[in-house]
């Protein structure tokens, strides 16, 4: 597998495993957490669109280290696992800092 794609996988992976077994905010039930990646992403393929287009790019990529999928509008299909990790892995831990903890049920 190429490298960039494996390290997408496996940051991907990680955040939801962490979230699931560590921080546990609960994020994935959310749904101003999905609306969030919904913005987001919409604004990564504008940007990204603009940043990979083949016929003039600004960030080039090692094709080998991707699986030469892009889509849409020339974007290595990875940028979107890469950016979806960040931003949960970064949503996730804000939560987790800025929510109080709950105590435990029957605690006085």
């Amino acid at each position: 597998m190429p490298e960039y794609t494996l390290l997408t996988v496996l940051g991907l992976v990680l955040v939801v495993l962490l979230e699931l077994l560590v921080l546990r905010t609960g994020i994935f039930r959310s749904l101003a957490y999905w609306l969030s990646m919904a913005i987001i992403m919409g604004f990564q393929v504008l940007v990204d669109g603009w940043l990979t287009k083949l016929h003039a790019p600004i960030v080039l990529y090692e094709e080998s280290q991707t699986l030469g999928i892009r889509f849409p509008f020339d974007i290595p299909i990875e940028d979107f696992g890469f950016g979806a990790a960040m931003v949960t892995m970064t949503m996730a831990l804000w939560l987790k800092v800025t929510r109080p903890e709950r105590a435990p049920r029957g605690a006085a």
